[in-house]
């Protein structure tokens, strides 16, 4: 049983220009085609989609999605190279998370300041055109 592109788009929520875009991207391979040139997936790209949007679902770059599917096609490796991908993606997730509680606070402080006056005396607005920040 095989897939048309727009089958395998409905059954994983996947748009088709996303599907054609990963094709293109080495994540999906290229799939057999009809006399018609009508692309037809096996089942297996099933799952091999949902990887790909789960991957992208938890931040990994389409580069580390493309790793973590060649070493998942052999599954007889050392997982360290996986457990790497994960450990950076958590250590940018972390950083990015600190950002943001430093961004949090700033808008915060921000809106302690504001005096609910008019606009030409607002702290917020005075803050953003503030080149110095």
């Amino acid at each position: 049983m095989s897939l048309s592109i727009g089958e395998l788009a409905r059954r994983t929520g996947c748009k088709v220009q996303t599907i054609r875009y990963y094709e293109d991207k080495g994540l999906l391979p290229a799939p057999a085609r009809t006399a018609g040139n009508q692309r037809r997936y096996p089942p297996a790209a099933l799952e091999r989609l949902a990887f790909v949007r789960r991957g992208r679902a938890l931040g990994f770059s389409l580069e580390e999605v493309r790793d973590l599917l060649t070493l998942s096609d052999d599954p007889q490796l050392s997982c360290a190279a996986v457990d790497a991908i994960a450990r950076r993606r958590l250590e940018d997730v972390e950083r990015r998370l600190r950002e943001l509680e430093s961004l949090k606070g700033e808008l915060g402080r921000m809106l302690e300041q504001c005096r609910n006056g008019r606009v030409a005396d607002c702290r917020i607005i005075e803050a953003l055109a503030d080149p110095a920040l």
